[in-house]
C-alpha cells in the first residue's frame, strides 16, 4: 500500500517503513505525528483525491530533528562595486512511516519496537597491548605516538630543516662580504 501526501508545500509518495526528510514538523524524537493531506492512497485499488482523501492520514514516528548543510545565496553586480553574501541552514525532520491509515482511523498511539543495535565485544586489555606491540603490523612510529613520543623519521626530518635553516642565511651574509 502506497500515499502520496503533502507537507511543507512538497509531495512525497511513501509506503510503509519509508524513511525521509521533510521540512521541519514540531514533534520530538519517538513521537508519532499525523499528515492528513492525503493526494492519492494507493494499493489494491487507488484512491484519488479531490483535492485530498477523506478519511485518509499518514502516521509517521519522528527519528530526528536536525538542520541540513550551509547553503550560501552570493550576489554579484561585477563592476558596479556591488556584492551580498547571505547564507542559512534549512531545518528538517527526519521520520519513519509507520502507518497508511484510511476511513478515519487513528493511528498506533506508540512508536513500533525497533531492534537495539548491540556494540560488538570489546578485546581485553592484554589482547589489545599484544596487538599494539607487533611492530610490523602497525604504521611506522605509530608505536612511538602510543608511548606519547614522536616518530623518529619525522623528528630526524625537523632536525635537518633546523640546521639548514640556521646555516643559510648566515652562509650568504659571509660570502657577500
Amino acid at each position: 500500500m502506497f500515499a502520496v501526501f503533502k507537507t511543507g508545500g512538497k509531495q512525497y509518495r511513501v509506503a510503509a517503513e519509508d524513511v525521509l526528510k521533510v521540512d521541519k514538523v514540531k514533534g520530538e524524537p519517538g513521537e508519532i505525528v499525523e499528515f492528513g493531506e492525503v493526494l492519492v492512497v494507493g494499493g489494491d485499488a487507488v484512491t484519488l483525491g479531490a483535492p485530498i482523501v477523506a478519511g485518509a492520514t499518514v502516521a509517521a514516528e519522528v527519528l530526528d530533528q536536525s538542520r541540513g548543510a550551509k547553503i550560501i545565496a552570493f550576489k554579484k553586480r561585477r563592476r558596479k562595486n556591488s556584492r551580498r553574501k547571505r547564507g542559512h541552514r534549512q531545518e528538517f525532520t527526519l521520520i519513519r512511516i509507520t502507518e497508511i491509515l484510511t476511513d478515519g482511523k487513528k493511528p498506533s498511539k506508540t512508536a513500533p519496537p525497533r531492534p537495539k543495535r548491540v556494540a560488538p565485544p570489546k578485546p581485553a586489555a592484554a589482547d589489545a597491548e599484544g596487538a599494539a606491540g607487533h611492530e610490523g603490523d602497525a604504521a611506522p612510529g605509530a608505536a612511538a605516538a602510543k608511548k606519547g613520543g614522536k616518530p623518529k623519521a619525522k623528528t630526524a626530518g625537523k632536525a635537518k630543516k633546523s640546521a639548514a635553516k640556521a646555516k643559510g642565511p648566515a652562509g650568504k651574509a659571509k660570502k657577500k662580504k
